[in-house]
């Protein structure tokens, strides 16, 4: 008998545990007893259980009728989470206060695991196959072997099966159950387990449980930011004063920085230490000063928005029936309490910055000079000026540079010349000259600036009625001067002491240099004369015109015409010249005397020119009467008579 067989029937002998007696399984005569047996235990029992059954009601029980019960109720099923806080809030910095939020993320994760499973038609797939099959084909004796042992121990089960089948035949105790029984426990075939291709990122398998989260209530507070409410007008006084009350600032800060620069200097020299100017430790109004000068442009862009308009789109409709006489629209008006009572000597538009313009303030009473001041105005804030700077003699000219914007060339009346640089928060120029550097001796009345020397040295030019034509250049942190021609009258000498013959210097008014050709330039002198000169040649002139009558108050080329300029003078006149020819081509009388001209910059035969007799106001009583007349024919006759007939002139006069 096998072992399995053996041990089945030692345990039906010593019976089931709890000590009792199992009664061994045989189909026949034992089943049929066990069957009337249990029939009789139920038949004993049917009588006894409906006698002991009653019907239990609690005292709270509804009594529902039959319509109540079949009624229904629907419950609708969300897929909301349950657990899901409803009363999270965060803080809004717009409306400055916690708000509760409206959504709520209702997304419940009960179970999650990284798989470690891969495709077997991807790339690594294929690698891991090809690594295995390649590792079958390396060891095929071994596979054989393990094949061969599962073989027989498969021969000796069957084997084993077949023996125990014939001996429970043979005795005929076995029943038909614990064979079946037998047939069923015997083991399976052993089979060959695949190998899972392991992934090569995640090498760990783990298995995992979650908990539900218990309920929790969350809350969250805290006081709001601190915030305080703000309110002012800005109008125009509010922003001069502070101006106002900046510039006396920097002036205090100016006063004291001076000795403390001096003995800065000095520890300069011996330590190599760097100075820390005041202006670097200003105050906060200094740090919010572009912050303000654009509020202030956005409060009068909008005062002076008509005005703007009216720049851009008036015409007036009427002119059609003016015979060549048009209209002028005043619109901005531009000024300052610290000049009115300075006249306007020189005006300048810068060439980068199309809304920005120098104005220079001086006197032309020469005999009461006071103090000067040059201020750029901006279209874009007509009510204050962008800079302001002072100067103990009064301006007589200025000039911006065309490559260096910020850099401006002004004349004197005391002769003297500078340069401000806008990029400098300073009131004082950046070069000046003086006695020891060659100033002028007389008013200067014109600068203009020139091309950079071979030394790549910024210069410009200046004439004065002192006879000097001088060209300035900036050497490091001064101004070295140079002559380059000194006007003298010809013909005209004055006795000196002990018979020495002297020669009357010419006194130059303007200037103005050839725009193809560098070292050509005009000057005009208050004798009436225009010399062509050369900066090649400083004690010769090219060629003198007698021009004017009276002194020559401006001389331009014309911009497109190479041999043409012009010129304009208090004797009325203003003349068109080729410089090759001696006789104006044109002369235009224009009735008074003209201060200023200049060629259009749009076309080569137009040309603007001022003169002195303005412009009548309205109310104003214009002078009548013979005496008028009289005045105004001897102006004339003035003009025509040789120089030695004036004293005649002046006795006519007197008998008239």
């Amino acid at each position: 008998m096998p072992a399995k067989a053996g041990d089945r029937q030692r345990q039906n002998q010593n019976g089931p545990p709890g000590g009792r007696a199992a009664q061994p399984r045989l189909y026949g005569a034992s089943t049929k007893k066990r069957d009337e047996d249990t029939s009789t235990e139920v038949g004993e029992g049917v009588d006894e259980w409906p006698s002991s059954k009653t019907v239990v009601k609690p005292p709270d029980q509804l009594d529902l009728t039959e319509a109540e019960l079949k009624e229904e109720f629907t419950r609708v099923l969300t897929a909301n989470n349950p657990h899901a806080p409803q009363n999270i809030v965060r803080y809004s910095f717009k409306e400055r206060a916690y708000k509760p939020i409206s959504y709520v993320d209702q997304i419940a994760i009960h179970f999650s695991l990284n798989g470690n499973m891969i495709l077997r038609d991807s790339d690594e797939g294929r690698r891991q196959s090809l690594r295995l099959s390649n590792a079958s084909e390396k060891a095929p004796s071994e596979t054989s072997a393990v094949v061969s042992e599962e073989a027989e121990i498969k021969d000796e089960k069957s084997t084993e099966d077949v023996q125990a089948a014939e001996e429970e035949e043979a005795e005929g105790t076995e029943t038909a159950e614990a064979a079946e029984a037998a047939e069923a426990e015997e083991p399976p075939p052993p089979k060959v387990k695949e190998k899972k291709l392991p992934n090569q990122f995640n090498f760990i398998e783990r298995s995992s449980r979650t908990l539900d989260n218990p309920l929790r209530e969350r809350a969250s507070q805290s006081e709001p930011t601190p915030c305080k409410n703000f309110s002012a007008n800005a109008n125009q006084w509010e922003i001069y004063d502070a101006y106002m009350k900046e510039l006396q600032k920097m002036e205090k800060s100016k006063e004291k920085e001076k000795p403390k620069a001096q003995i800065g200097k000095k520890v300069e020299k011996k330590r190599g230490r760097k100075l820390i100017s005041l202006e670097s430790q200003g105050d906060d109004i200094t740090k919010i000063s572009n912050a303000a000068k654009i509020m202030e442009r956005m409060v009068n862009q909008n005062i002076f928005d008509d005005i703007a308009q009216d720049f851009k789109y008036f015409e007036d409709a009427s002119d059609e029936y003016r015979d060549q006489k048009g209209t002028l629209l005043p619109l901005w008006k531009f000024q300052y309490d610290k000049t009115k009572r300075l006249a306007v000597t020189a005006i300048s538009w810068n060439p980068k910055y199309k809304d920005l313009f120098a104005v220079g303030y001086g006197s032309y009473d020469f005999m009461k000079q006071s103090q000067g001041m040059l201020v750029l105005y901006t279209m874009k804030n007509p009510s204050f000026p962008e800079y302001v700077f002072s100067s103990e003699s009064g301006i007589m000219c200025l000039d911006i540079h065309n490559d260096h914007p910020h850099l401006m060339a002004v004349g004197f009346y005391d002769g003297n010349v500078a340069i401000y640089n806008l990029k400098k928060a300073a009131s004082q120029p950046s070069y000046k000259s003086s006695a020891k550097s060659g100033k002028h001796t007389d008013p200067v009345w014109q600068v203009k600036w020139q091309k950079d020397d071979m030394d790549n040295n910024l210069n410009f030019f200046s004439v004065s009625s002192d006879g000097r034509i001088v060209s300035w250049t900036l050497v490091k942190n001064e101004l070295v001067h140079t002559d380059v021609i000194k006007l003298s009258a010809e013909g005209t000498t004055m006795q000196g002491p002990e018979g020495l013959q002297l020669q009357t210097v010419g006194c130059g008014t303007s200037f103005d240099f050839h725009k193809k050709i560098d070292y050509l330039f005009l000057v005009g002198t208050e004798e009436g004369k225009i010399y062509k000169c050369s900066k090649c040649y400083s004690s010769q002139f090219l060629d003198v015109f007698e021009a004017h009558h009276m002194a020559v108050d401006s001389v331009s080329w014309n911009p497109y015409h190479l041999k043409i300029f012009i010129s304009c003078s208090s004797d009325w006149t203003v003349k068109i010249w080729d410089h090759t020819i001696k006789t104006p081509m044109f002369i235009y009388d224009l009735n008074a005397a003209v201060g200023d001209v200049a060629w259009s910059p749009y076309s080569s035969t137009v040309f603007a020119a001022v003169t002195t007799d303005g412009k009548e106001k309205k109310g104003q009583e214009v002078k009548k009467g013979p005496e008028v007349e009289i005045a105004k024919l001897d102006k004339l006759l003035i003009l025509v008579r040789e120089p030695d007939g004036r004293a005649q002139g002046q006795e006519d006069k007197a008998l008239l």
